[in-house]
């Protein structure tokens, strides 16, 4: 008798934006059709509905016993790190027998590179699309933002990554929550360098309050300085990159090809003016900007919860 794959469970940030909600929800019925060899469920960790609990509950009523668990998040933070892993090992208490394998975050992976010059080519009207085209074409690309400097240090790595090769003025990094630059400050940034055609590039999977205040705050800027053009893009999106990536993370948690980094993660190393964080046990993430965003989780676990071994 063939063993069944592992079922694909994916973690969801969460959002008060019922759109962006919705887009989840679409994306993981999209992927279980795509996949209809994998049972597939999805979850969030607060604000949306269904719960993560609720996802491994509808697993195990499939019969489920073996899934992977796959972050549909850009970088590892808070809720990667933290939320997730303490959320599934509650479900593992709660459903005896079940067993979970852990995936990494998403970006930044050539794939979402594509997409993300995609959108810049669509925010610029398909006027930019070869190198010399973009010589005069400042990006700043906004991430979530996040008190962990592991994470904010990942954007600007794909803010990087973005640049080489593309033929574009700069690629400046700016956060829309929780970490500077904020956005009005990272179009002075790109002004001061010179910048005169600007795009704000939202470095987000899908609408939802924090990509919508991007917006609103380039526009304001944009407003108070008719001088310099400024597009924005749109966010990422479910395109088939995305539902391949989370695939292909599936796979690497399924054989236990994880490579996750740890080289500058703050619980494991004490990193210049997080010192006291090093080595203590983490609390239930807690992000203020996602317009009234609260936890309901009592749990507590110690140490840090990247699921593969140092």
């Amino acid at each position: 008798m063939t063993t069944p794959p592992p079922a694909l469970l994916i973690a969801g940030h969460g959002t008060r934006d019922e759109a962006g909600a919705e887009a989840f929800r679409a994306f993981v019925r999209e992927l279980g059709r795509r996949h209809p060899e994998v049972p597939v469920a999805g979850g969030f960790i607060e604000l949306s509905a269904p719960p993560l609990g609720e996802a491994v509950g509808e697993l195990v009523a499939r019969g489920v016993r073996r899934f992977a668990a796959v972050p549909l998040m850009l970088v590892s933070a808070g809720h990667a790190k933290g939320d997730i892993p303490a959320a599934l090992a509650r479900e593992k208490e709660r459903h005896p027998g079940i067993s979970y394998t852990y995936g990494r975050p998403l970006g930044p992976h050539p794939a979402l590179l594509e997409v993300l010059e995609r959108r810049l080519d669509e925010a610029l009207g398909g006027t930019a699309r070869t190198p010399a085209d973009r010589s005069d074409v400042t990006v700043l690309l906004v991430g979530r933002g996040s008190t962990d400097p592991d994470a904010n240090a990942e954007v600007h790595k794909a803010a990087r990554l973005l640049w080489e090769g593309r033929g574009y003025a700069g690629v400046e990094t700016a956060f829309v929550s929780l970490a500077a630059p904020d956005v009005p400050s990272g179009l002075d940034r790109c002004a001061k360098l010179g910048a005169r055609r600007m795009v704000v590039l939202p470095y987000f999977l899908f609408t939802g309050v924090l990509p919508d205040r991007v917006r609103q705050q380039a526009e304001g800027w944009a407003e108070a300085h008719p001088e310099t053009e400024v597009r924005t893009a749109d966010v990422i999106g479910p395109e088939p990159e995305l539902l391949d990536l989370v695939m292909e993370r599936y796979e690497e948690a399924v054989k236990g090809d994880l490579r996750m980094n740890c080289d500058s993660c703050v619980y494991r190393i004490a990193l210049p003016g997080f010192e006291d964080k090093a080595g203590l046990p983490q609390q239930p993430h807690f992000h203020p900007d996602d317009d009234g965003h609260h936890h309901g989780h009592g749990h507590h676990h110690g140490g840090h919860a990247h699921s593969h071994a140092h």
